[in-house]
């Protein structure tokens, strides 16, 4: 190819497609009915992305603190068991992770992702200290598996409500699994809380699009097919990796 040709090539290549709410959702279900992806599958593959991001952006040696402790802040759908697998995976990293799982979710799936945390003695909190001082001092890192694109921000209910005003004051950092916790899946930020790092599942969505902060995208499992319909535009990822850093 010459200097001309790949000149052309670059810029033909289109910019990185932020997905709504409706399109995620969308994809999601032709994953689970058209190629037969178990949802279980799609959490795993998700929580292990999530926790190997987290090693890159906070490798062990960099951790202030002398113990590597993470709280992993769990909601009751989806996004609350990616985190539980997170969790699981940063034990296997030599990490040392806590689990706050206020309201834990009747469905099977969740149950034993849950059961498998506590196998691997992964100690769960009974609250939450709304002393934001005693989250500081304990923890190098706030994992915030909270609530999801699905959710809404202008109705967010108890215990929720409550953890988001602790976490908008802590200064420990966190990371937040695919939209921010308090953030509308198509906004800007308006009242939710303000992550150093966000982990896109699958694709990113349209509030990303705002966040100025360190970015992953963990998606390189997706059918050709699903890229090209819905226009994805995905980045090439790096070697054998499962996220990329954009």
């Amino acid at each position: 190819m010459n200097h001309s040709s790949a000149e052309a090539e670059a810029e033909t290549i289109e910019p990185l497609r932020y997905l709504s709410k409706g399109e995620a959702a969308a994809i999601e279900t032709e994953l689970l009915k058209d190629y037969r992806f178990g949802q279980q599958q799609l959490i795993e593959i998700w929580g292990q992305a999530c926790a190997i991001a987290i090693t890159k952006a906070y490798p062990l040696g960099s951790l202030a603190k002398k113990q590597p402790t993470v709280l992993v802040v769990c909601g009751p759908d989806q996004n609350g068991s990616i985190g539980l697998v997170c969790a699981r995976h940063l034990r296997m990293f030599e990490y040392e992770p806590t689990i706050y799982h206020p309201k834990r979710s009747t469905q099977s799936l969740h149950q034993d992702f849950t059961v498998q945390c506590e196998k691997m003695d992964i100690p769960f909190l009974s609250y939450l200290p709304t002393e934001v001082q005693l989250i500081n001092d304990a923890y190098n890192l706030v994992i915030d598996a909270m609530l999801g694109p699905e959710d809404d921000c202008d109705n967010i209910k108890e215990p929720y409500s409550g953890i988001l005003v602790t976490l908008k004051q802590i200064k420990t950092p966190i990371v937040s699994v695919d939209v921010p916790s308090g953030w509308d899946a198509e906004e800007p930020n308006q009242d939710g809380i303000s992550p150093d790092v966000l982990i896109s599942l699958t694709a990113p969505k349209k509030c990303a699009l705002s966040f100025s902060g360190k970015h992953f995208l963990a998606g390189r499992f997706l059918p050709y097919d699903i890229q090209k319909k819905y226009e994805l535009n995905l980045p090439d990822y790096p070697g054998t990796d499962c996220l990329l850093e954009l």
